[in-house]
């Protein structure tokens, strides 16, 4: 199996640890993240979605004029663009890029983000919407009509054109997040990609074995994403110090701010606040102290170590069945640079050789 890296792009430097500027997009940090995600080896950067941030097509593309390899994994929500509109907008995306586009379904676990853009559904409205929606899409894409008709339960069209085209056939890579009960069942149906964030073995075994039964039951396979905040050091006692001064000062930065830890709405943030009940290091590397200190606000868990051994942590999730890593620091220019230096390299030559064993015992 061939082993994906992806980062993550944002409209500017900011994290737990680095409070943002004032500058709400800076065109140079893009560029720059960029290329160094590129020259790193990264396969592809996730831009993700905001209703207080700028239009993560715009940044694709914008990023995209300063890269010629890297991938732009576009975080979207289904229900603010109409579904032949963003069919266009991706495969558009795709031509501009030469066949760089894949598309990231966040359906939405947050009520007053979501209300932020309009929306009042609920979330079992919003998973139904989603299966439509990603089935539009897909029709779109593939059908060999000029025009297609849909009448649905949320949407209905006659006529949507179909002349614009992915250039990665037969379409754009789909990946889904969303950990409840209906998004791993419309996960099943649609996505090529499921992305959970980092989470314990046991955890991880167990998602990937319901995800793996729901799927084969529309005769579909999918591979699986994993987030972490690799969290590096050129000796472990370094590594395990480092982590610890990140959680002091996220810990103060939430404070300065008058955050306060709330309970998540979203079963994602639960599964990890699951896991970091259970201790701060688990499973030899994952360490959960800043998904606690935030209430496990997006993916907050890391693994903690000296490159060669963080390499190692991810090889077992490998064989658990991951094949896409999405990582990102709490510093993340350095960070991702640095993960491009000695991250990436070392893992990939140990996931290589995992599989040259594999091919010579068969």
């Amino acid at each position: 199996m061939t082993v994906e890296f992806i980062g993550m792009l944002h409209h500017r430097e900011a994290s737990e640890i680095r409070p943002p500027g004032p500058m709400i997009l800076d065109r140079g940090y893009i560029r720059d993240f960029a290329r160094a995600a590129e020259g790193g080896g990264f396969d592809r950067v996730l831009i993700g979605y905001f209703a207080d941030g700028p239009d993560g097509f715009m940044i694709a593309a914008a990023a995209a004029a300063h890269t010629e390899r890297l991938g732009f994994l576009v975080a979207h929500r289904p229900g603010f663009v109409a579904p032949t509109l963003a069919a266009r907008k991706f495969a558009t995306l795709d031509q501009i890029t030469g066949g760089r586009a894949a598309m990231h379904v966040i359906t939405g676990g947050d009520d007053a983000d979501m209300f932020r853009d309009g929306d009042r559904t609920t979330k079992d409205e919003r998973y139904a919407r989603t299966d439509e929606y990603v089935h539009i899409l897909k029709r779109i894409w593939t059908e060999p009509g000029p025009t297609v008709d849909h009448e649905g339960a949320f949407y209905q069209f006659k006529g949507a054109s179909t002349a614009i085209r992915c250039v990665q056939q037969p379409t754009i890579p789909i990946y889904f997040g969303g950990a409840s009960d209906a998004a791993l069942a419309v996960s099943a149906r649609h996505a090529d990609v499921y992305a959970l964030w980092g989470e314990t073995h046991d955890q991880v075994r167990d998602i990937v074995g319901r995800l793996r039964a729901l799927a084969a039951a529309h005769g579909r396979t999918l591979r699986f994403s994993l987030s972490f905040r690799p969290i590096l050091a050129p000796t472990e006692d370094e590594a395990w110090a480092r982590a610890e001064s990140i959680k002091q000062r996220i810990v103060a930065q939430r404070a300065k701010a008058g955050l306060k830890v709330v309970e998540p709405a979203n079963e994602g943030s639960k599964r990890l606040l699951a896991a970091a009940a259970q201790g701060e290091r688990l499973d030899k590397r994952l360490w959960t102290g800043a998904a606690a200190a935030t209430g496990a606000r997006g993916n907050t868990t890391s693994l903690v170590g000296t490159p060669q051994q963080v390499a190692e942590a991810l090889c077992d999730y490998y064989d658990l069945g991951v094949t896409t890593f999405l990582i990102r620091g709490f510093d993340p220019l350095d960070d991702n640079i640095e993960y491009g230096r000695s991250l990436l390299p070392l893992t990939k030559a140990m996931i290589a050789e995992k599989e040259a064993r594999k091919a010579a015992a068969e």
